[in-house]
């Protein structure tokens, strides 16, 4: 639970509307990370027809590098940032992208995909898919099975990770096997007329509110038809078979939190494997939180369960108020 004064901060920093350089140069400011000439990585680029894609290579900790230097690539993330289509980059991710190798001792290859409004859907979506498309067929300098890959993102990057499974399947070029979406968008509305109840529940003072969602959906859509289609709003799709194996985190206090539950309802409901976690008392956003908080580490020990293959099938039914951190939960309230 969020205590009182907690909760007075939060609502006095939550507020709705995107000022679109405003919101950029403030997510700047996590550049400034006095610990990223410690990191292990490099640059390279894909292409995606004419553009060239930049992706960054973050390496696990130096003995898991020394080992991989005799037996090749290990496994692999590919991670998608969030910001709501609109803000955050590799740079401002570096810290969350380092962590991520070292706390799973895989390598994470982020991609800097292009962002709107400047490029409207689906061209962020595009250039993710021609990253995915090149690693999943050892175009890249990468030499990793593909069953050693594993999508992952957050927020509006956990929406771009599940079109891209959708989109992967409906082409039929590769297929990722595993897939981890981090407090997803998966709907298209945040209005009063959204079905699902955390959006009404959490949509004004936990700092990502349902006006601020409102107005990433206008920045990403193009038309509104944009915003009916299954690769811009994955719940929406009719068709959920045939997709990885999933495991989504959720937060408790975010108004995303029910569409992402429902979202991995359904994926099971069209016959895959899936997890669901809901990390309670946390918000929107905590997996960029220090590596010490609690929400954190209980983030990264779902993880490696998944990619360990140790969690079991999450069963159906809603989250309880019974005070268990990480409890399975499929479905929310809608």
């Amino acid at each position: 639970m969020i205590n009182h004064t907690a909760k007075k901060i939060l609502k006095a920093l939550s507020f709705d509307g995107i000022e679109v350089e405003a919101s950029r140069h403030l997510a700047d400011l996590k550049k400034l990370d006095p610990m990223k000439i410690f990191y292990r990585k490099i640059d390279q680029k894909i292409y995606n027809k004419e553009y060239e894609v930049p992706v960054r290579i973050f390496f696990p900790n130096e003995s898991s590098y020394e080992k991989n230097q005799t037996t090749g690539f290990g496994k692999v993330l590919l991670f998608l940032h969030g910001g709501g289509w609109v803000t955050e980059s590799i740079d401002n991710y570096e810290r969350i992208c380092a962590r991520l190798a070292n706390a799973t001792n895989q390598f994470v290859v982020a991609v800097e995909y292009r962002l709107a409004p400047e490029y409207k859907f689906p061209a962020g979506l595009e250039d993710c898919y021609a990253a995915a498309k090149a690693i999943f067929s050892r175009q890249f300098l990468l030499n990793v099975a593909p069953e050693d890959i594993t999508l992952i993102g957050d927020s509006a990057g956990g929406n771009l990770a599940a079109a891209l499974s959708l989109l992967a399947r409906d082409r039929g070029e590769f297929l990722p096997r595993r897939q981890i979406l981090i407090y997803p968008a998966t709907y298209n509305d945040y209005s009063e007329n959204s079905p699902f109840a955390s959006v009404k529940e959490n949509g004004t003072d936990y700092l990502l509110t349902a006006g601020k969602m409102k107005d990433y959906l206008d920045l990403y859509a193009g038309s509104d038809a944009d915003r009916q289609n299954p690769y811009f709003a994955p719940y929406l799709a009719e068709d959920l078979r045939n997709q990885p194996d999933t495991l989504i985190l959720t937060a408790e206090y975010d108004p995303l939190r029910d569409e992402g539950e429902a979202y991995g309802k359904r994926l099971q409901e069209a016959g895959n494997q899936v997890q669901v976690k809901r990390i309670e008392g946390a918000l929107h956003g905590f997996f960029a939180l220090g590596i010490k908080h609690l929400h954190v580490q209980e983030s990264f020990r779902c993880i490696n369960e998944f990619l360990r293959g140790d969690g079991s099938e999450a069963e159906v039914g809603t989250l309880a108020a019974s005070g268990q951190r990480g409890k399975a939960v499929l479905g929310g309230q809608h």
